[in-house]
């Protein structure tokens, strides 16, 4: 497993490397929408107009990095709610897989299936790199294009603790 693992790691970088569109800090959201764990669009062009707004992307729903990298996020919704922190968790599996993972493991925010990859594009962003990015009022703030598993919302509330988001 270990392997495999990191074969897709080393894959996933090379991919990146080939794409070379990811977006950077002071860009505007993209215009991209997608359906959530319940079949609704969501449109996150518009979610990521107003206010903070983390979205993270992970490779595949129930593997053991992304369970933590969303349990992370889970496990600390008291704090990022106390500063009024939207989260989507973004992956292309299925709603159906989505809805799974999401009722598994009791997530607070919607997980959005990715199924077609066009909000993974329009981040210049490879399937299989786990990448996190907080918005405000519409421009990125900040990015983590290796974003951590179980460190995901320590290293959100680090960057928030730094910015200045009025």
């Amino acid at each position: 497993m270990f392997k495999f693992c990191s074969l897709l790691m080393i894959l996933s970088a090379i991919n990146q490397a080939l794409l070379g569109d990811t977006l950077t800090v002071g860009a505007t959201a993209p215009q991209v929408s997608g359906l959530d764990n319940t079949g609704q669009m969501i449109d996150l062009g518009s979610e990521l107009q107003s206010g903070t707004t983390l979205l993270f992307f992970y490779p595949m729903a129930m593997t053991p990095g992304c369970t933590q990298q969303a349990c992370s996020l889970r496990d600390n919704w008291s704090l990022l709610q106390e500063r009024a922190v939207k989260v989507y968790g973004i992956s292309s599996d299925s709603v159906e897989s989505q809805q799974k993972f999401l009722s598994r493991y009791n997530f607070p925010f919607p997980l959005i299936a990715d199924t077609d990859k066009r909000i993974a594009k329009a981040f210049g962003k490879s399937r299989w790199s786990r990448h996190a990015y907080l918005f405000h009022n519409g421009k990125l703030v900040w990015l983590d294009t290796s974003a951590s598993t179980r460190q995901q919302a320590d290293d959100v509330l680090q960057a928030l603790d730094t910015l200045d988001l009025k």
